[in-house]
């Protein structure tokens, strides 16, 4: 192998690893800021109600319903 072509596959290495390495923190980045954003928002619920088990539609559950009608 020359050494042009060992240089050319160093650099490409190197830049696949950067590549790699901005995508892990750009995805901990993105998860990190949307658990603070949600860790923002409360539910208010009395105490003495309890919550119901099993399946209860939720305005998330509801909105999903609602667009996945064919």
């Amino acid at each position: 192998m020359s050494r042009k072509s060992q240089e050319y596959i160093d650099n490409r290495r190197t830049f696949l690893k950067k590549l790699a390495a901005a995508g892990g923190a750009t995805a901990a980045v993105a998860v990190t800021g949307r658990s603070a954003v949600a860790g923002t928002q409360t539910e208010t619920v009395p105490e003495t109600a309890a919550r119901p088990s099993g399946y209860h539609e939720t305005p998330h559950i509801h909105s999903y319903y609602r667009t996945a009608r064919l």
